[in-house]
């Protein structure tokens, strides 16, 4: 693999990892690591290119992404682990338990989307302007290459048809905010889709992780112990 991984690590028990969204770094996760340290062994990382992981040479994509944290198992030696994504990290997250079943035990998606189309308009349209804005100027500036990148996420990726979820056989909590960026619709759609997945709204917007910790924290407790 062409990186190695920043990740925090704390606790002991079954491996839990945890997924970060777009643009962000481990750090989100400030009101969980402690919280799950307790009962479990919390693996949280920064993906390619965000926090302290190095950008690399391969593509920038969730997918990338997902074989990403397929090498972190295996050079870690994790067989089998929990996943709990938030946003993009939900994204990475459902596209590598779709790929690889037999190495998920329980998967928390937290405001996951399979496409633009399910983020709220008013949220994505100056993503898009934002990303369009930054393609034309990536070759004259490193910066605007970044934010072409980071941004390209939002509006390209992850690209998952509802039927795709069904690949998916690990116990599911699909979990979201009451004012979510993504529409409740289809948070609906992503959760009737998962065969036997479980569903849950906790009070607050997309960020209720680090928001809401008590109660996000209970919920995902909850149903890891069900």
């Amino acid at each position: 693999m062409d990186i190695r991984h920043f990740y925090l690590e704390k606790g002991t028990g079954r491996p839990l990892i945890l997924l970060h969204g777009n643009g962000a770094d481990s750090g989100y996760f400030k009101g969980q690591i402690n919280a799950f340290a307790g009962q479990y062994h919390v693996y949280a990382i920064d993906t390619r290119g965000h926090g302290r992981t190095p950008r690399g040479t391969m593509p920038f994509t969730i997918r990338q992404f997902a074989a990403d944290l397929l090498g972190f198992m295996d050079e870690h030696q994790i067989e089998k682990a929990h996943l709990l994504g938030f946003s993009d990290g939900a994204n990475v997250a459902m596209v590598f338990a779709m790929q690889h079943p037999e190495r998920v035990d329980r998967l928390i998606l937290n405001g996951a989307n399979l496409n633009a189309s399910g983020v709220k308009r008013r949220v994505q349209i100056p993503i898009e302007i934002g990303y369009r804005i930054a393609k034309c100027f990536s070759g004259k500036s490193d910066e605007a290459r970044r934010n072409a990148e980071v941004l390209g996420l939002m509006v390209n990726e992850p690209d998952v048809t509802p039927a795709e979820l069904t690949a998916i056989r690990a116990k599911t909590l699909v979990i979201a905010g009451t004012r979510d960026m993504i529409k409740e619709a289809h948070t609906r759609l992503i959760a009737e889709s998962i065969p036997d997945a479980r569903l849950v709204f906790v009070k607050g917007d997309h960020f209720i992780a680090n928001r809401n910790p008590a109660e996000f924290n209970r919920a995902v407790l909850d149903f890891l112990r069900s």
